[in-house]
């Protein structure tokens, strides 16, 4: 498909999620096999302690020297492969400078971003470069947002063979989930609130479901997102707002708008996590609720956070630990119906912490089924999102290497 040294580059290997990338590439696909892969950072000691940390299966792992704040490194770095995925975050901060390299380079590119506003600000930036050029630009590989766009993706196509026709009315719930929180996410949601405060063009696109969406992506219904305690009528259960609907709900739509709607233009989707029936459930709904929108003004004022920051909150590559991250799992139900009556569940379900271990083992084979399985002649350059560019290719990767299944509820 290319000239390039590499298949996959892992930008930012050295970090927390980095790390666990790097060891499930090197069980996977092992080193000088059929997949040609290298790790960058800005520092060679870490380079070179990650490799020996990795044993004796790594000790021909080629790494390459690239900083966020040189540009030429980038470039050399952006010339040598086919995909670059990148965990150097916050990107709002740090991302930059690489989506820029890739776009001139035409090199593909791969990200686990969940900030909305950083996302819009580079597709307006630089999608019609990126079109120009070839590059493949896919932010939000990760638990943000995959299970939600490819979930959402399985659902319809089901839908589409019982019924003969997609689902417009549809919903995530989070049924069950267990993992950790790490340094990194905390420092992507600090950055995000900092650059609310100062910018009030982003206030107003935080409030706008449609903020990632082409300028006319034709949607006629107002979105209906899950921000405080809710009764879902149709479960009879009670719902609090899930903390990465915000972007996972963006990236949903956006897909459907990328694709001409075919779900419709009256397509509705939103994101929130089941607390349980009766008043118990609705007690439980409540203090998520308060307790979440409390976190976000704690960390949007500088003494509270930095007394958060010192007493409890995790420092950058600080996470989960292996056995948090082998332990963890999810479970997500999405439900879809119509006007007439027919509606359809599915679930996707991770057997890891869904921020890093399972993360990591979505976000890897992202990079290579765009490095090895899509066509610069299939798929064009440009911002694309999960479900547009990967589709079942990515669907039938993640069951069989990731430990992500994609199945029907049955009724």
């Amino acid at each position: 498909m290319s000239i390039h040294q590499y298949d996959l580059i892992v930008f930012g290997a050295t970090s927390f999620v980095g790390k666990i990338i790097t060891q499930y590439l090197i069980d996977h696909t092992g080193v000088g096999r059929d997949v040609v892969w290298a790790i960058a950072g800005r520092s060679e000691s870490k380079l070179k302690e990650l490799r020996e940390s990795l044993g004796s299966d790594a000790e021909s792992l080629p790494m390459i020297l690239a900083d966020s704040n040189d540009s030429s490194s980038l470039d050399a770095m952006c010339s040598q492969a086919r995909v670059i995925i990148s965990t150097v975050g916050p990107y709002a901060l740090y991302g930059e400078p690489l989506i820029k390299a890739c776009v001139e380079s035409g090199t593909d590119y791969c990200d686990l971003t969940g900030e909305p506003h950083w996302v819009k600000q580079m597709q307006d930036k630089y999608e019609q470069a990126a079109k120009t050029s070839g590059a493949r630009i896919v932010p939000c590989c990760g638990f943000d947002s995959i299970p939600s766009d490819l979930g959402m993706l399985f659902l319809q196509q089901q839908a589409k063979q019982k019924f003969g026709h997609y689902l417009p009315q549809t919903k995530l719930r989070v049924k069950a989930i267990k993992g950790g929180f790490s340094g990194g996410t905390y420092a992507s949601m600090a950055a995000f609130l900092e650059a609310l405060k100062s910018n009030p063009e982003l206030r107003r696109d935080a409030q706008n479901p449609y903020s990632t969406c082409p300028k006319n992506h034709g949607y006629r219904v107002e979105q209906s997102p899950v921000v405080d305690a809710r009764f879902d009528a149709d479960g009879q259960y009670w719902l609090a707002p899930f903390a990465l609907a915000a972007m996972n709900e963006r990236v949903v739509l956006r897909s459907n708008a990328l694709a001409g709607l075919p779900y419709g233009d009256d397509f509705t989707y939103n994101e929130a996590v089941i607390t349980g029936k009766g008043l118990k459930g609705r007690a439980t709904a409540v203090a998520m609720a308060s307790g979440l929108k409390a976190f976000m003004a704690g960390i949007s004022m500088v003494p509270l956070r930095a007394l958060l920051e010192k007493l409890f909150l995790p420092s950058p590559g600080e996470g989960p630990s292996p056995e948090e991250q082998l332990n963890g799992f999810y479970d997500l139900r999405i439900q879809g119906k119509n006007k007439a009556g027919e509606q359809l569940e599915i679930k996707v379900v991770g057997n890891r912490d869904p921020g890093y271990g399972s993360t990591a083992k979505i976000f890897s084979q992202a990079g290579l089924c765009l490095a090895l399985d899509i066509s610069k002649e299939d798929k064009a350059g440009g911002f694309w999102t999960p479900a547009t560019v990967f589709g079942d290719l990515l669907v039938h990767r993640l069951e069989q290497h990731a430990g992500v299944t994609f199945q029907i509820v049955e009724s």
